[in-house]
């Protein structure tokens, strides 16, 4: 059988240099026409593939998967049957794809049934969260924000390079790109000797960060360690952690982010699958002091995907304003399940565990308004001429993310969403 990653396969359908979608990714999403219900959809190129009128038709039937799994509306129970089955199906899609393959490319009759331009769907939430987690995990973010608010000469509290920092988030705010939300509100304290006052909020900003989903369950008490840590994740999205850094100045102490970071979250619709970032792993910063046993790796496993921020004033053109990388990354997605689970917290699929910030070392590669303005003293100017400090209403952020070797480009598709004026 063909490896799916080969870097030499091509398709019968286009996918141009620059398309997120060749067939070498064939990342996994839910979406809807306006004839058909919420289903399971495989990107590629400008199209997408229909898997609940593949199965009917017969090209899954070797992989024996009954069709209300690719009828639902979350990738939740698809994702349930494994990563044997999960991959089957991809390395069946990649095959029928290929060039070479006549099965689909000469059948113009299924074709017309089970291809759908992306133009022409609506893309839903791709599973249904029951549990997000917010990690802390670049260390060039959390030195800036050190750096800002504390001693730039202790930065990093005591215990940031000896574990995965993190809390609990609110999974209901989760939303697909394209879904605008309004400026949120909250207690501020602008002024250190008047009280509080209420009202919305006026440092709005982005966190740029990924995300990943859980695709094996563990038992209450289970653990899982960072050697067999990839056998539980699905995949990977974009993810915008919206933060309101007025509210949580003042909220945060002592128990951390809460209004500030609750009220919006958003993702890109795709969920690119583990496999398929496989041929990007690179190394990652060197871990000092040494970590304990439990969160001790080994080989690759921080993974190279270029991750650009824009800005887009209503009615202008979008200004790039970050262009990081997630392998920058100082915490891996395998250190951060690890932690997560070594006191026997139990995960559940379709659970979204997110990066945290990603942060570069240089002011370009900032992943949030409040590094790259640094708390606002260095505006940032828009294509139309107006600045930034931090978001203003009306405006919409869009992060786009991919991966790139061999010619091979890997991509996300777009996570954004506007700001409406507070309700």
């Amino acid at each position: 059988m063909t490896n799916p990653n080969d870097p030499s396969l091509t398709s019968w359908i286009e996918t141009g240099a620059d398309s997120d979608f060749p067939v070498q990714n064939l990342p996994f999403g839910i979406f809807k026409t306006q004839s058909s219900s919420p289903r399971i959809g495989v990107a590629i190129g400008d199209q997408v593939l229909d898997l609940a009128i593949m199965n009917k038709l017969g090209f899954f039937d070797k992989i024996k998967i009954d069709n209300s799994v690719f009828t639902n509306q979350y990738l939740n129970d698809f994702i349930a049957l494994g990563k044997q089955t999960t991959s089957g199906v991809r390395d069946r899609i990649s095959q029928l794809l290929q060039s070479d393959n006549p099965e689909l490319r000469d059948n113009k009759e299924a074709q017309a049934k089970v291809l759908h331009y992306q133009s022409n769907v609506q893309m839903l939430m791709p599973v249904k969260v029951g549990d997000y987690t917010d990690f802390y995990s670049s260390i060039d973010h959390a030195t800036n924000v050190g750096t800002m608010f504390r001693d730039p000469d202790n930065a990093l509290l005591p215990n940031w390079k000896h574990l995965p920092v993190g809390y609990h988030g609110r999974a209901s705010s989760i939303t697909i790109s394209g879904t605008s939300f309004h400026r949120p509100k909250g207690q501020t304290k602008p002024n250190e000797a008047e009280p509080p006052v209420y009202g919305p909020c006026r440092l709005l900003d982005f966190e740029l960060e990924t995300a990943f989903i859980i695709g094996k369950e563990t038992q209450l008490g289970d653990s899982i360690s960072t050697a067999n840590a990839d056998e539980h994740i699905f995949g990977m999205v974009l993810f915008n952690d919206w933060s309101a850094r007025d509210i949580q100045t003042w909220e945060y102490v002592p128990l951390g982010p809460f209004l500030a970071k609750n009220f919006a979250s958003t993702i890109s619709p795709w969920v690119v699958t583990l496999e398929a970032l496989e041929p990007f792993r690179t190394a990652g910063y060197k871990q000092e002091p040494k970590v304990l046993p439990y969160l001790e790796y080994s080989g690759d496993k921080n993974i190279d995907i270029s991750l650009d921020v824009l800005i887009q004033p209503e009615n202008t053109e979008e200004t790039l304003v970050s262009h990081s990388n997630y392998k920058f990354m100082y915490w891996t997605m395998e250190q951060q399940l690890a932690h997560h689970t070594v006191n026997g917290c139990n995960m559940n699929i379709g659970d979204m565990l997110a990066s945290g910030t990603i942060s570069g070392p240089r002011p370009d590669s900032f992943g949030s308004m409040l590094e790259i303005t640094w708390r606002g003293t260095k505006p940032v100017k828009m294509k139309d001429g107006s600045e930034r400090k931090f978001i203003n209403d009306n405006d919409t952020v869009i992060m786009r993310g991919y991966c790139r070797k061999d010619g091979v480009r890997i991509g996300f598709g777009e996570c954004k969403a506007k700001v409406l004026p507070a309700k």
